[in-house]
């Protein structure tokens, strides 16, 4: 009876350890998947950023566009007269 005690508990120590790696290794595949959506997550945001700051670019340059415009416009009013 002493062994057959003994075997089981060795058997549950052999079965905590596997469930111990197996939990382990879980872990590092969620860790894994989590780390490549926040990249992928960073890389959606640099992305948006970009092409907000390319929209207020061309804003600006419309912007500038239009006042040369106007001044031109203007001068030559003023050449004219």
């Amino acid at each position: 009876m002493h062994k057959s005690w003994k075997k089981k508990q060795e058997q549950r120590h052999k079965d905590e350890q596997l469930k111990a790696k197996l939990k382990e290794l879980q872990e590092e595949k969620e860790a894994e998947k989590r780390a490549k959506i926040e990249r992928i997550k960073e890389r959606r945001a640099k992305k948006e950023e970009k092409e907000r700051y390319e929209r207020l670019a061309a804003v600006m340059h419309a912007k500038k566009v239009e006042r040369l415009k106007r001044r031109e416009k203007r001068n030559k009013l003023l050449k004219e007269r």
